[in-house]
């Protein structure tokens, strides 16, 4: 394997995949001359030698013709041209979510890892817990009925007031970090673990935390080749400052028999931390992110096998990728499902930004009598950087 983007998601994955005794880490990939260092250094301790390889540049990863695997850990508006570069390379891919900044994006990828026989996985590693697991077993099972309402609950975004332009540090190639998105002068606060909260490089808490529990409501719903027909919702976006993603908002997605998907800024009070509740005719479940369960009956907390207890970070995630990888099947985050879910969390985006409803075609993915919305499916990128 070779990873590229060693900030802090890409280190927890390093971490992890280093536990993994049928893999080695050869190379290591970061514009940051600090994560590059760091990442090194934790891979030759892990082996007990100074062999691993680092980078600035993930083309040099990906020529090697003994890297099978890498791991794509950038920020997010980097992912989609990653990943189609590492499959017409060869490699198989393990990618953090989102698996897209757009849903064009998001296409493309998919129809890549067709082409190219790659194994992919999307990094939405609750599909891979075994208390959201449950929670989608239950709902698919039929003990809730007729599901009726899938609720996904987030977190607020933050703000940032104005900041102030900077010296790019040494040793942080800016430009590249930057890459296929418009040009901007540098200020910390755009860059590591704050991107995500500026529309030119991720989606806000709609594609952070949306990737994950859409994803999870998706399965349950048994919908993960295709996705709602209808948005709509209300935002509230920052008055100013570097931050423009939404703050406050609540989008209801409604499915063409009717089922909602609810994205939540919040959890319901009393409620604890994000996760997600299945709501059908004849009860509810519900899961989150400490691993708690609960139901509306007995009958369904005593098919409960699993220890309730703190979330099981990744690991199971991993392993199912590279037992794919050794067997050529589709991982439970393969990217076509992937895309389907994060496809809901993009258009939840278009809708709260032009703060009207939209109708969407899941088959032909475009939104139905309106351009504008159309013509936010993709973004141009900066030259030289093209899907």
């Amino acid at each position: 394997m070779g990873a590229i983007g060693l900030g802090g998601q890409g280190m927890h994955n390093l971490r992890n995949f280093l536990t993994c005794h049928d893999l080695r880490i050869l190379a290591v990939c970061d514009i940051d001359v600090k994560h590059r260092i760091r990442a090194k250094q934790t891979v030759d301790l892990a082996y007990g030698n100074e062999d691993c390889a680092a980078y600035n540049d993930f083309r040099e990863i990906l020529a090697r013709a003994d890297v099978d695997t890498v791991l794509i850990a950038t920020p997010d508006h980097w992912h989609a041209i990653l990943s189609i570069e590492a499959a017409k390379a060869g490699k198989d891919i393990y990618c953090e979510k989102p698996i897209s900044l757009t849903i064009t994006e998001g296409r493309a990828v998919t129809d890549t890892m067709k082409r190219y026989s790659t194994v992919y996985q999307s990094g939405t590693q609750r599909r891979s817990n075994a208390c959201f697991r449950f929670g989608v077993d239950i709902a698919r099972s039929g003990m809730l009925g007729r599901l009726h309402t899938l609720h996904c609950y987030y977190h607020n975004g933050p703000t940032c007031p104005p900041q102030k332009v900077k010296p790019v540090p040494e040793g942080f190639d800016y430009d590249r970090w930057l890459g296929p998105a418009p040009f901007e002068a540098y200020t910390p606060r755009r860059c590591h673990g704050s991107f995500r909260w500026i529309y030119d490089y991720s989606g806000g808490q709609l594609t952070d935390l949306g990737a994950h529990f859409n994803d999870l409501a998706q399965w349950a719903n048994n919908s993960e080749h295709t996705g709602p027909v209808e948005y709509e919702g209300r935002a509230e976006f920052p008055r100013d400052g570097l931050f423009n993603t939404p703050v406050r908002f609540e989008v209801v997605a409604t499915y063409a028999d009717g089922v909602k998907m609810i994205y939540h800024d919040e959890t319901e009070p009393g409620r604890g931390p994000r996760g997600n509740k299945f709501v059908g005719t004849e009860g509810w479940v519900s899961v989150d992110d400490t691993g708690k369960i609960t139901a509306s009956s007995d009958a369904i907390m005593q098919k409960v096998k699993m220890n309730q207890r703190g979330y099981e970070y990744m690991m199971g995630h991993h392993r199912n990728f590279l037992d794919c990888v050794k067997t050529r099947r589709l991982p439970i985050s393969n990217a076509e499902v992937s895309h389907r879910s994060v496809t809901t969390c993009h258009a939840g985006n278009i809708c709260l930004r032009l703060g009207r409803k939209l109708r969407w075609d899941p088959e032909n993915e475009r939104f139905l009598n309106d351009d504008m919305a159309n013509g936010m499916l993709a973004r141009a990128k900066r030259s030289p950087w093209s899907l």
